[in-house]
């Protein structure tokens, strides 16, 4: 019986010493003994919170290494790997919750995970980022060469940083051509280029922080751009950066880099955060985009939006009214329709803030029931939010008549924002929370109502015209004609040159309101108009918030497949509105 017993323990013991065998990291050092590029007494290769013990001996942790985690279940496994990078200013490796979070979360997708612990502080007599660029280039090479044997495809290797840590990313996307450090042996003659990168909060991207400070000039000035450090080689890769409005490591960073890349055709995503310092975003955002590039496998069939909010079983009440009262309607034209607006009560409501929606349709044309604008009124419905729909006037005014495309819609907005701040109150509903949303050419409405409320559009026909007509917040979806380079049709050059201006009807006055801009990469009226007009809110001081789609183009949202950023962009919308406390 006794030798049941301790057959028993012994083989309770020898589990859980596999167990934790298993699930031990496993540590893997960069460099052969002795031969450690730029080797400096005062660094080491350890975590903050390690070394900041009283028994830390920093002669045991001067080498850099990876840390091999736990390989997915057999089940998940993608053949995707991807390294993590810490931040900490090089000057030390922060012990952040962050690094935890990626690995789980990533590991969950399939991913097989491995962390970098490369060399800090700062290197004296070399630039800031030299010694972890070196550590950063043979990882990727001693990743690359272990594919095999771990069971990952060696072109599917991607990273993952936070502030220096994506700095150091964003050497490896851009600049794998250019040597760090001089091959030492045959590892060394494996490429060092990655497939993809995640980057938050990269730092020192402009020229006003690029020796290791918070950017000076906020990122911003005729003498501030990107640093010359990053090549942007043949083998750049896709990225997906993620930036706080408020970074003092400036958000013009990522959006210089993502200009530079769109230039190059390298499909990227730019997810900006309005309200948010430094640290790190948007983890769920990265996920979506290695999946919509197809680095996990292929993705499943697409969706249509209108089969997936097919009805109205949210809204109680409903009505319509005409906009103009009969015979004042400003600038008519004959051949256009007949403006009014719909009220879309919910049945339940959670919220006094009303969603003014509209569609888009190259003002020829408008839709309050089509795909750009009955998925938003139904969703919203079923978050307790009253929605309004407008039906413009289209199509577009005569040559003739001498006015702009964009006229009598114009009208129409700001007349009906009047309206429904005039309402408001009788129905039970905030009349200073009140958004507007539109796509394509509704975009474009939405920032002329965003941008330009101060300006009428018409003469005073009634009492309702005294009532202002600024909004609290836009919803700008893949909007159109925004740049000088697609004035009227697709952006020729893409929107990412300095001479692709923003069009002069767009006022930013002292009214503008915060926007979600949410656009395509690939779209042919550019995303770079999104951009720049998020660019030109954060010089005025208003946190907007962005976030671009790779491979997607115009109407990214009519049918797109699970678990990428076009299939749940209403979630986005939800969560700017919780975000800055519109929805309350």
């Amino acid at each position: 019986m006794k030798q049941i017993q301790k057959l028993m323990v012994l083989t309770f013991l020898l589990t859980v010493y596999v167990a934790f065998s298993f699930a031990a990291v496993k540590k893997e050092y960069l460099w052969p003994k002795g031969k450690m590029p730029d080797s400096q007494q005062h660094q080491i290769a350890a975590l903050k919170s390690v070394a900041s013990q009283k028994d830390f001996n920093a002669d045991k942790n001067r080498l850099p290494y990876l840390e091999w985690y736990d390989a997915p279940a057999k089940g998940k496994r993608t053949g995707a790997c991807m390294i993590l990078i810490r931040g900490g200013a090089y000057e030390y490796l922060a012990s952040e919750a962050a690094e935890k979070q990626w690995r789980k979360r990533l590991t969950e997708e399939g991913i097989q995970c491995v962390g970098l612990i490369y060399r800090t502080p700062r290197p004296k007599g070399l630039p800031i980022y030299k010694t972890a660029w070196e550590d950063g280039q043979r990882a990727v090479r001693m990743v690359r060469s272990e594919a095999k044997k771990r069971g990952y495809d060696p072109e599917k290797i991607g990273v993952i940083g936070m502030s220096a840590g994506s700095h150091m990313g964003l050497l490896l996307a851009t600049s794998s051509e250019t040597r760090a450090y001089a091959s030492l042996d045959k590892i060394d003659d494996t490429p060092c280029h990655i497939n993809w990168a995640i980057l938050n909060a990269p730092a020192y991207v402009t020229t006003d922080g690029r020796t290791g400070t918070k950017a000076t000039r906020q990122g911003y000035g005729t003498d501030v751009s990107l640093d010359t450090i990053f090549h942007f080689d043949r083998h750049t890769c896709p990225i997906s950066l993620h930036h706080g409005g408020l970074d003092p490591y400036s958000p013009n960073g990522s959006t210089l880099v993502y200009r530079q890349l769109r230039r190059m055709k390298v499909p990227t995503e730019l997810h900006l955060y309005p309200d948010v310092a430094h640290r790190a975003l948007g983890l769920e955002r990265g996920i979506e985009f290695i999946k919509q590039m197809g680095f996990l496998g292929s993705l499943d069939k697409e969706v249509p939006l209108m089969s997936r909010y097919d009805n109205d079983e949210a809204r109680g009440n409903y009505k319509k009214e005409a906009i103009w009262p009969k015979g004042k309607m400003p600038d008519r034209q004959d051949k256009q329709c007949v403006p009014y607006l719909e009220w879309h009560f919910p049945k339940v409501l959670k919220t006094k803030a009303i969603q003014i929606a509209y569609s888009g349709g190259a003002y020829n044309n408008n839709n309050p029931d089509g795909f750009e604008v009955a998925p938003l009124r139904r969703f919203l419905n079923e978050k307790g939010m009253t929605v309004v729909t407008i039906k413009y006037r289209t199509p577009r005014p005569s040559a003739e008549s001498g006015l702009s495309k964009h006229t009598t819609a114009w009208q129409d907005l700001q007349r009906a924002i009047r309206i429904v701040r005039n309402e408001a109150k009788s129905l039970g509903l905030d009349p200073n929370r009140i958004g507007i949303s539109g796509c394509s050419a509704g975009g474009h409405l939405t920032l002329m109502g965003v941008t330009s409320s101060k300006h009428q559009s018409y003469l005073p026909i009634d009492s309702i015209d005294k009532v202002p007509c600024n909004v609290q917040w836009g919803l700008a979806t893949y909007p159109a004609y925004v740049l000088s380079d697609g004035s009227d049709g697709h952006d020729s050059e893409g929107g990412n040159e300095d001479r692709d201006v923003i069009n002069p009807e767009f006022s930013f006055d002292v009214k503008t309101a915060p926007t979600l801009f949410l656009h395509g990469d690939a779209d042919g009226y550019a995303a770079m108009g999104s951009v720049k007009c998020w660019e030109r809110m954060r010089a005025m001081g208003i946190q907007s918030e962005l976030h671009t789609f790779a491979l997607r183009k115009h109407c990214f949202q009519k049918q797109a497949a699970p678990g990428t950023g076009s299939y749940g962009y209403l979630d986005r919308i939800w969560d700017f509105l919780t975000e800055k406390k519109f929805n309350r």
